[in-house]
């Protein structure tokens, strides 16, 4: 058996803000409840991650010696 790969065509960061912005969308048509409360979550751990991928492509970022 094989294993399928895919290319990617947008950056990680760019993925994550994108996914961020349609679950923000998707939590503003539910009505107030938990279904939408886990939804804003996941959104913001979206935008965490998007911010924590562009730390750690910035140029400023050094390895350790």
């Amino acid at each position: 058996m094989q294993r399928r790969r895919l290319k990617q065509t947008t950056s990680l960061e760019e993925r994550l803000a994108e996914q961020a912005q349609r679950l923000r969308d998707e939590a503003e048509t539910l009505p107030p409840g938990i279904e939408r409360e886990h939804t804003i979550r996941k959104a913001r751990q979206a935008e965490t991650g998007a911010h924590i991928c562009e730390w750690l492509n910035s140029p400023g970022l050094q390895p350790p010696d």
